[in-house]
């Protein structure tokens, strides 16, 4: 999908989320203005299209409205602040590049010249880095939630890339906790880490336990390594913790050589978002949910139905 596409998507959910708000809730534009992170004018031209394009005939057609109360039903079923679906790709990487652009969009309406955003490791984290350097208008402020620099590096053959990023400069994973410990001493790292909680918002990845899982795929866990995290319960992993169904920790040697804020920690971020699709990935998802870790979702409407069903 290119970025036009994608764009396209994005400002046909937003006239979609509009429109439910207006007619369904019976929000006043300036509340949806607030929630969808736009100007009151901006929802003033998104209900006229809406009208224009037959999205309302005395209701939500029905396609619109199948996956807005699919995000409301997330809403409240987990606590959530927010839930944005994308229509669902013909292939995985096309999934996670419109899922990324969507959560791109997403935070660069919200985020306010000087923020700081906290980013996390992952494949559709690094797109949404991307996207967001190359879409700013002016610098963003990018700080990395684990090491692993190289992850972290545009991956863009853009010469436009508007974002200061400032790294935990460290592997991911260490040779040894005494090596993490003592690396997680040092000035340059520990000015990351206070960085961190004064962060506007945070964008994470959950990963499954498939084989595309980027954290196998990159080389940082072997595939025998992988099997005993699924022997002890493990359903996923946010920011390389690994956790089972109901989010808790797996206790494991490697999450003790991890460099990577832990997952007290990360519960205790404001507004985190957590970006992730496909239905490979819907155990770490409500895993990522039931643990309290996310606080808006991004992701595809045949996961959130998934997500649904399965909750």
């Amino acid at each position: 999908m290119g970025t036009g596409d994608a764009k396209l998507d994005y400002e046909n959910i937003l006239m979609i989320r509009a429109a439910w708000y207006y007619y369904m809730e019976n929000y006043t534009q300036q509340r949806i203005s607030e929630l969808l992170g736009v100007s009151r004018a901006r929802v003033i031209g998104l209900l006229e299209k809406a009208r224009q394009t037959g999205v309302i005939q005395f209701r939500i057609r029905q396609d619109g409205n199948r996956y807005i109360k699919a995000e409301q039903d997330l809403i409240s079923r987990f606590g959530l602040k927010d839930v944005f679906t994308v229509p669902k790709a013909d292939s995985l990487a096309n999934l996670n590049e419109s899922i990324a652009q969507a959560a791109a969009m997403y935070i660069i309406r919200r985020l306010k010249g000087g923020d700081f955003l906290n980013v996390g490791y992952g494949d559709t984290t690094s797109r949404v880095l991307n996207h967001l350097a190359m879409a700013a208008e002016e610098p963003l402020n990018m700080v990395s939630l684990t090491g692993g620099v190289n992850y972290y590096l545009p991956n863009t053959s853009s010469n436009v890339f508007n974002a200061r990023l400032y790294l935990i400069p460290s592997p991911l994973l260490l040779s040894s906790q005494k090596l993490r410990d003592s690396m997680r001493q040092e000035p340059v790292v520990e000015e990351v880490y206070r960085m961190i909680p004064l962060s506007r918002m945070s964008v994470i990845g959950i990963g499954s336990m498939s084989r595309e899982a980027t954290i196998l795929k990159n080389g940082v866990l072997n595939e025998n390594d992988f099997t005993i995290l699924k022997l002890q319960g493990a359903v996923g992993d946010l920011l390389s913790h690994f956790v089972d169904r109901e989010g808790k920790l797996i206790s494991v040697e490697q999450d003790r050589q991890l460099m990577s804020i832990s997952l007290e920690d990360l519960r205790m971020l404001e507004n985190v978002i957590g970006v992730a699709g496909g239905l490979s990935k819907v155990d770490a998802i409500l895993a990522a949910l039931r643990g309290g870790y996310v606080d808006i979702l991004i992701t595809d409407e045949e996961t959130a139905q998934a997500l649904l069903e399965q909750s």
